[in-house]
């Protein structure tokens, strides 16, 4: 069995270091205060689009938090090769800022 976690970032890949700041303060005040969300990304990721990268090291965003969803009975190999499926049908000019982004491409892979 291997454990299943959401890494979670700060939406922060804005050239403007005020715009991060007013992410993270957003996030600190809707997330961290009032438990309701905020401007997040979330990690599964590999190709266009979606890509791969050390948990919790993704370069464009502020690492936050992670959620350990369970386990699963899948191998590495069966991981990668939904993953591989999944990249392609979610190549990065298909992407929406509410109905097409990070959060809907984990969502959609939990369901396997």
């Amino acid at each position: 069995m291997t454990e299943v976690i959401l890494h979670i970032y700060d939406l922060t890949n804005f050239g403007s270091e005020k715009t991060n700041n007013t992410i993270m303060q957003i996030n600190k005040i809707f997330k961290d205060g009032m438990g309701i969300g905020g401007i997040f990304h979330s990690a599964i990721q590999q190709g266009s689009g979606v890509f791969s990268c050390p948990p919790g090291q993704n370069p464009m965003y502020t690492y936050r938090d992670r959620i350990v969803f369970g386990t699963t009975e899948f191998s590495i190999f069966k991981v990668n090769e939904i993953l591989r499926e999944l990249s392609r049908e979610w190549p990065g000019h298909t992407y929406d800022l509410l109905s097409r982004n990070s959060a809907t491409f984990v969502m959609n892979s939990a369901k396997g």
